[in-house]
This record gives structure tokens, sequence and C-alpha cells, in this order.
């Protein structure tokens, strides 16, 4: 009887072994997987997307540094949103985002912000990031940037004011904090991430 009764339990436990089995085959765990499977965007929207970069940045550029991101990219009806993700493993602080619409053909809706598109194929210059952080620095030192209250916040980052990469650099030298209300005011300097020109020293204020 033992034994019997031990037959039915195997035979029960390889049935469900068997239908867990062929559950995690059919479904798809991995992250290209999911990807695929959350994107909203059509592979001839995409085609037409990547080609748009690719005439501004030139394909052996897009191929190695930029990769579509399937999470932020999507269907806004009737219009697509497209991002992509822009990063240069040689140089870290290129970590930035591509953000850009179409309509339902693909066709880049240029009446919209173009975010991030460096455009090496015009200007190859645009496309060699020789200004680290610490350059930056020197530069807005040796431009008399107030040292401030705080330490300096410096980022790299896409101006739409310039069409470029630059590093933008603030220097905080009033500060007032309360529960109600924030204000600070400071100087700011915009620096070429390629060739360390200053392309801006202003004012800031918040009320």
């Amino acid at each position: 009887m033992k034994n019997k009764i031990f037959s039915f339990f195997l035979f029960d436990l390889i049935i469900a072994a068997g239908i867990f089995i062929a559950v995690s085959l059919n479904s798809c765990s991995c992250r290209p997987c999911q990807e695929k499977e959350e994107s909203q965007i059509p592979i001839n929207i995409l085609q037409k997307a990547d080609q748009f970069i690719i005439s501004e940045t030139g394909s052996d550029f897009f191929k190695k540094y930029v990769t579509v991101d399937f999470s932020q990219s999507k269907y806004i009806n009737p219009n697509f949103l497209m991002v992509y993700k822009f990063y240069m493993p040689e140089k870290s602080f290129v970590d930035e985002i591509i953000r850009f619409n179409t309509d339902s053909l693909g066709n880049v809706l240029k009446q919209f912000e173009i975010i991030g598109i460096p455009q090496c194929n015009s200007n190859p210059g645009d496309c060699d990031f020789a200004v680290d952080e610490k350059t930056a620095i020197q530069i807005a030192n040796q431009n008399l940037l107030p040292k401030g209250v705080n330490d300096w916040k410096s980022d790299f980052v896409w101006s739409s004011k310039y069409n470029k990469y630059v590093w933008e650099i603030i220097s905080t030298t009033k500060e007032n904090k309360n529960e109600d209300h924030y204000r600070a005011e400071g100087e700011k300097i915009i620096i070429d991430a390629t060739n360390s020109t200053v392309l801006s020293k202003d004012s800031w204020k918040i009320n």
C-alpha cells in the first residue's frame, strides 16, 4: 500500500514539474524579451528613428554609443516619443538621453524639441568631448566664478540654446531656506564640452 501511495505521489510530482518547465519555457523573463514585449514602437517607426539619428551622427558612432530605450519610448496618440540612451564608456561623464517625436509614419516632428543628438556629420568636433569635469572646473576658476556658499554644481548637459553638449557649472552665492520658501542666487558658466570655449557667464536667481 505504501508503495502504491508513493507511486501516486511521484507521478503527481512529475506532472507538476512538467507543467512548471513548460510554463517556464513559454515565458520570457530576460530583459531583452521584456523590452520587446513592453515596446509600443513598431519596427518601421524604430528604423526611421534610427536613420534620423544616423543622419546626424554617422552609422559607426550610432552603433557604438546609441541604443534605443524601449522602457521610455512610447506611443502618444497619434505620435511616437522616441528615447535613446547615449553613453560613451571611455568618457563616463557622457551618459545622456536623446529624445524626439515622430508622427504615425515615423517622420520626425521638428516643431517639437529634439534633444541630445550631437552633430558629428556636419561638425565632427561636436562629438569629441575633450573637456572633462576637472578641466571645466579649471576653466570656471580662470573665469573667476565665485566660490559661493556651497560646493559648485557641475553637469555635462545638452544645451538646446547652443545645440550641443556643454558643461554647466553653478555657483550659489546667497541662499535662504525655510519651511515655506527657498531663495537663492548666484552665477553660472556654460563651457563648450568640445573645445573649452566659454559660451556664457550669467547670474541666476530663485525667489
